[in-house]
């Protein structure tokens, strides 16, 4: 029994080198990305419900982009609180923000697509960026950044959405390397010609990607997923690519309390479970590789058995992952996480563990 959990281990250390050597290792040692501007006209899209606070602080930070020819399409989902009334004085105040009012629509209560479906139909402009209205770029050059990066053929760019470093906060180093190691994810797989999701805090596509596929016909009856289940749908190896200059990032402001953050991952682990069948696969795989990487050498080690090999394999998973999302890191501005990531890996994992038996009683809340 001993010689199979040794040869299993062997497995799982293979499997997780797999991912990080050939998989994420291509974008972390992907050459530096160069903007090169190019003056396509974009509409920015922000979808807002009762973010009255969020809206008066970022939508002049949007508004300040320094971009030839650009439109800001504001739409209010039905606010209870003074959003409405805050984006129709910026509709008054910049003459290229475009206002758009969603009434309560009882086939549609809540449904954020719905309300961005309107939003995209009103949008005057071919190209489309999207954020959220609780984020903010890091300079006035994030439209050149994230449109430079569009060609004839790449018609879907998938951008990084960072979350503010709290100061002596471990939650926030949890969440910022869980942002992290996501990112690295999805944009290592779309390098390799398989991209299967992005983030909505910032997010871009052509208007015809949106209606090749009708929208979100075919996911709108699920709450969530407006941007991974849709580039899960839309994206591929032709049209697809990713922007990673410091110029195209945005910031959102973290959850300070883990309860919070816990219910807003419950949210994201729900949807991943509608993703096609090999994206499901892959990540599964890769998440019990790492699970199983912590556990089965336990057995080994207590029974010493060739705890010497054991030994030299778990610091070679290590020295290779730690390498991989260094540089990875590096790329993203999120260096500091990297000094934490074995205990973060493993507090990481064990949270994961925790939402999907969470999930499986209960559903998650979704969109406000």
């Amino acid at each position: 029994m001993l010689t199979i959990t040794f040869y299993s281990f062997i497995a799982i250390v293979a499997i997780q080198l797999s991912y990080y050597l050939v998989i994420f290792g291509k974008f972390a040692f992907a050459k530096v990305q160069k903007i090169t501007p190019k003056k396509i006209p974009i509409s920015v899209i922000v979808c807002a419900k009762n973010e009255e606070e969020n809206a008066t602080n970022y939508i002049p930070l949007l508004a300040e982009q320094n971009y030839p020819d650009f439109e800001i399409v504001l739409i209010d989902d039905a606010s209870s609180d003074a959003t409405l009334a805050i984006f129709e004085g910026f509709e008054k105040q910049y003459p290229n923000v475009r206002l758009v009012k969603v009434q309560n629509n009882e086939a549609f209560w809540g449904n954020k697509k719905y309300a961005l479906t309107l939003g995209i139909k009103a949008a005057k402009k071919e190209y489309l960026l999207f954020t959220d209205a609780d984020c903010y770029p890091t300079s006035k050059e994030w439209i050149t950044a994230m449109s430079s990066q569009f060609t004839m053929q790449k018609t879907i760019v998938l951008g990084y959405g960072k979350y503010e470093k709290i100061s002596k906060s471990f939650l926030n180093k949890i969440i910022r390397f869980e942002t992290l190691l996501t990112a690295i994810q999805y944009f290592s797989w779309a390098k390799i010609g398989h991209p299967y999701m992005g983030v909505g805090r910032n997010l871009a596509y052509k208007k015809e990607e949106f209606f090749n596929v009708n929208g979100f016909i075919e996911h709108m009856q699920i709450r969530s997923g407006d941007d991974d289940l849709f580039i899960n749908q839309a994206a591929k190896a032709k049209n697809t690519t990713i922007a990673f200059t410091p110029e195209s990032f945005t910031y959102s402001k973290p959850k300070t309390t883990y309860k919070d953050w816990f219910i807003q991952k419950r949210r994201h682990v729900a949807t991943a479970n509608y993703y096609k069948t090999f994206d499901k696969l892959q990540l599964g795989l890769f998440y019990c590789s790492q699970l199983l990487f912590i556990l089965v050498p336990i057995v080994l080690l207590i029974f010493q058995f060739q705890w010497i090999i054991v030994l030299c394999l778990i610091a070679l998973r290590y020295l290779v992952t730690w390498i991989i999302i260094g540089f990875s890191a590096g790329k993203l501005k999120e260096k500091d996480v990297v000094y934490w990531y074995p205990i973060l890996e493993l507090v990481l994992l064990f949270t994961q563990i925790n939402i999907l038996v969470t999930n499986t009683f209960s559903k998650p809340v979704h969109w406000k």
